[in-house]
């Protein structure tokens, strides 16, 4: 007899052993201290910024803000695999226990964050509004409700195959959390808070009744599951390698006129195949993205003198020690290896596209830092950048992939 209980309970064991079996691999890395480092260095300069705070600071609006985010977003984590689509269609009925499990654990898994995030602004709530620690609880408890009804209303626009429905949903409950927090953080009355509660209760009803005779977007659902644990192993893969990562490639035809410049030689043939992989394939591009940026902009907001040229470093390094699983990228595709050209073609072909990714983001953090008037800094951050980009590629990347 089917029993959704056991079910569940395996495939929650299984996905905490898959996790925890990656995740000892992620936190003996030294990836780990570098990103301590920068923890720290972050919290210092935070406490220096907030003793500067005034009583007409929008504390409020601004936590409102981006504590609304973490609210918004609330993924189910459903354990669901590919198969489960065939085999588990017909239990469809007998699976409500299952589901609801997944509700349950996905609520506690996303209150530790919101635990870290409201514990990160508070010490600005305090400083602006001159209150007692002793309020963080009374937010806490406020923040775990509306984190629940967010998951509960998220579980049933799920059953909506219309992607403008989730999109719409994601906006009207990150304006009603927005809200909702900046009421709260403000101290309004709380009969305005009350009425916030009702709207959500209203919506909760709405979208219950709405979706009482649907059935249950399963290939969706999976979906969501498989990305979630791609994003994983994307990044576990960081650290060691995983075998279950699957790549998903995107086209992205608004930089053909990069690829194009990439002749045509023989030697050039590993050229094509990185570059094209760097900007379609995985993260890779994003993740240069997102690092240029959080760097140029973190060199921008914070300065300690020289101190930013170790910034520089630090982001330079992370890029770089990310970027190296490219190497291997294609390691297990046959006709790759089967490519009428010299293995020292390849290590050139990586060297330069490496190389040439770390010289333009060094160029990029001495460019904001130019911005804020600091040559001698910028100057510093360039040659040091430069160095390292060489000392990198051509030394540490050898000795790390061994080829």
């Amino acid at each position: 007899m089917f029993n959704a209980e056991k079910l569940w309970k395996e495939r929650a064991v299984r996905t905490s052993k898959e996790l925890s079996r990656y995740l000892r691999y992620i936190f003996n890395g030294h990836l780990v201290i570098v990103f301590l480092f920068l923890l720290g260095t972050a919290a210092y300069y935070y406490q220096e910024w907030i003793k500067t705070l005034t009583p007409d600071f929008p504390a409020a609006f601004m936590m409102a803000v981006i504590i609304g985010i973490f609210l918004t977003y609330s993924p189910i984590y459903t354990f669901l695999l590919e198969a489960d689509g065939i085999f588990l269609l017909p239990l469809e009925n007998k699976l409500s226990g299952y589901f609801k499990r997944s509700i349950i654990v996905s609520f506690i898994v996303q209150t530790y964050l919101l635990i870290i995030v409201l514990a990160v602004f508070m010490p600005m709530y305090v400083q602006v509004n001159n209150d007692q620690f002793q309020i963080f609880f009374y937010f806490l408890i406020m923040l775990f409700i509306v984190k629940g009804w967010n998951l509960a209303v998220r579980w049933h626009i799920q059953y909506y195959m219309e992607t403008n429905v989730h999109f719409i949903d994601s906006c009207v409950r990150y304006c009603i959390n927005a809200v909702f927090l900046y009421l709260l953080f403000s101290n309004a009355s709380h009969l305005f808070l009350i009425l916030i509660f009702a709207v959500m209760g209203i919506l909760y009803v709405y979208f219950r009744l709405q979706t009482k005779s649907k059935g249950l977007k399963w290939e969706y659902l999976i979906d969501l599951e498989e990305r979630r644990m791609t994003s994983f192993y994307r990044f576990a893969n960081l650290f060691t390698d995983v075998p279950r990562l699957k790549d998903r490639i995107k086209r992205r035809k608004w930089l053909d006129w990069l690829l194009n410049r990439v002749s045509f030689d023989h030697s050039r043939t590993y050229t094509h195949l990185y570059v094209r992989t760097f900007f379609r394939a995985g993260d890779y591009f994003g993740l240069f993205i997102r690092l240029t940026l959080i760097g140029a902009v973190g060199l921008y907001l914070i300065s300690f003198g020289f101190g930013q040229v170790l910034l520089v470093l630090l982001f330079l390094y992370l890029t770089g020690f990310q970027l190296l699983p490219l190497w291997n990228h294609h390691q297990n595709i046959l006709w790759v290896s089967l490519y009428p050209v010299k293995v020292d073609f390849k290590v050139k072909s990586f060297h330069r596209l490496l190389l040439i990714i770390l010289m333009i983001q060094s160029v990029v953090f001495s460019l904001f830092l130019l911005l804020k008037g600091e040559w001698a800094e910028a100057l510093a951050a360039l040659v040091a950048g430069s160095s390292f980009a060489y000392y990198f590629v051509f030394i540490y990347s050898k000795k790390r992939l061994q080829y």
